[in-house]
């Protein structure tokens, strides 16, 4: 066997870029001072496989392949069950991301108890001592005694201990802390990073063994080593609403076994997380119905209809630039908005302040809420107040028409379970709506028209 050659190489460690020589900034992601020296090998010790996956099959037709062993195990918990699709997947690795404090450990031990009751679970720490995990367990009042423990960081110990004790879940909180012995890199590098979590999916694809890795985030927010996690795990799931807000909102950026871009709302409280089944009554249950600039909006998030409070404030500036400020939803869409409602609606807001908020903490990139943000914005600069029982959707196009959303059935459903009796909606909507309930549907075709119908 050829003695393994250690080259020196500078990699980026946001997104995993590498030079043969130090740069001061990264070519591929932009980030300044990103780049550190890591010692590789070109060949690996072979008790580590290079192939990921850890099994090979036959060549055979699609129609042959049987699904039998593709059965989803629910944790018990309604909304975490729901954003994978109905349950983990066997053989799965998932990746949970968030900043710190905002529940990540807590979450992963209430799905390890619920797991435990039939089946075996692994939790692995790098950051925690079994005694503390315990402790916590008892504070949040979780009865996990069959849930093995283990503060590890060496890789090749943990794997051996999935190879003696032969878990069906496995728990590593974080990947950040755990490292490989014959890696240069420090732990948390985008090496160090790549390779465990290489390893990790090697375990689940040949073992059938779910995994879940905990993941930190960088100072912008993102998943540290985000290029080279996502890529690897099957889903991604990740927390983000800050940690000083109760409600806890986390969403599926990647799932290969179930719908993207779903979300999962939790409330934090002394026992742990807790799942909030109607959200859309907890997001408007502050609503003040008297005051101008609050509108209601039925999106879509995922699968799921979630009616949410806009709320627009519009205010002479003092300046000679306006500001345009936007939370829950994108600021250039919102400019373009305002932009149509300067020119094809007639509102003079070059001189004044609009401020947009999603109540709730909840960002959105929903196209039909953006006929509700521009009556919201016409509703705060006329300082008139919308009708408290009325929803609003539709899209808004550059020539200020009012364009066609999906799924307004859906939407329509849910805001009736709440009480509300009138609907705005795009008029081409209208042909082929297969809606029974209640609510009073009105169609419009410009931006102006759905504002008259509100004044």
């Amino acid at each position: 066997m050829k003695a393994s050659k250690i080259k020196t190489i500078f990699r980026c460690q946001n997104c995993g870029y590498s030079s043969a020589k130090w740069l001061g900034r990264c070519p591929d992601c932009g980030g300044w001072n990103t780049l550190t020296e890591e010692q590789q090998q070109s060949q690996s010790p072979s008790k580590f496989s290079r192939n990921l996956t850890g099994f090979s099959s036959e060549v055979m037709p699609l129609g042959n392949v049987s699904t039998a062993d593709f059965k989803r195990v629910k944790t018990g918990i309604f909304e975490f069950d729901r954003m994978l699709g109905g349950g983990i997947v066997p053989g799965s690795i998932i990746l949970l991301g968030g900043t710190p404090g905002i529940g990540k450990s807590t979450l992963m031990l209430q799905v390890s108890e619920a797991l435990s009751k039939d089946r075996k679970v692994l939790y692995v720490s790098g950051e925690e001592s079994p005694s503390q995990i315990k402790s916590r367990a008892d504070r949040l009042s979780l009865k996990a005694s069959g849930v093995l423990l283990a503060s590890e960081t060496n890789l090749e110990n943990i794997l051996e201990a999935v190879k003696n004790h032969k878990p069906e879940v496995v728990i590593v909180d974080s990947i950040q802390t755990i490292y490989r012995s014959d890696l240069s890199g420090a732990p948390g590098s985008v090496g160090q990073v790549r390779e465990c979590a290489a390893e990790f999916l090697r375990i689940a694809k040949s073992r059938g063994v779910t995994v879940f890795l905990l993941g930190h985030v960088t100072k912008e927010g993102d998943l540290a080593g985000p290029r080279v996690l996502e890529h690897i795990v099957d889903t991604v799931l990740y927390f983000e609403t800050e940690r000083q807000q109760v409600y806890r909102i986390l969403r599926a950026f990647k799932n290969r076994f179930g719908p993207t871009s779903e979300i999962g709302i939790f409330e934090m409280g002394g026992e742990g997380l807790k799942e909030v089944k109607n959200p859309s009554q907890i997001f408007l249950g502050e609503r003040s119905s008297t005051v101008a600039g609050n509108v209601v909006v039925p999106a879509i998030e995922g699968t799921r209809p979630l009616l949410l409070e806009v709320q627009a404030l519009v205010s002479r500036t003092n300046f000679g630039f306006p500001k345009r400020m936007v939370q829950g939803y994108d600021t250039n869409k919102v400019t373009i908005i305002i932009a149509v409602l300067e020119k094809r609606v007639g509102l003079h807001l070059e001189t004044q302040d609009v401020f947009v908020n999603i109540a709730g903490g909840v960002k959105i990139k929903e196209p039909g809420a953006e006929l509700g943000i521009a009556c919201a914005i016409a509703s705060g600069n006329a300082n008139f107040i919308c009708p408290p029982k009325t929803v609003i959707l539709g899209e808004v196009g550059l020539a200020g028409e009012v364009r066609s959303i999906s799924q307004v059935a859906e939407r329509l459903s849910e805001s009736e379970k709440l009480g509300f009796e009138k609907a705005i909606v795009p008029k081409s909507n209208l042909k082929s709506l297969n809606y029974k309930g209640k609510i009073e549907i009105l169609g419009v075709e410009t931006v102006q028209q759905a504002i008259e119908q509100i004044k």
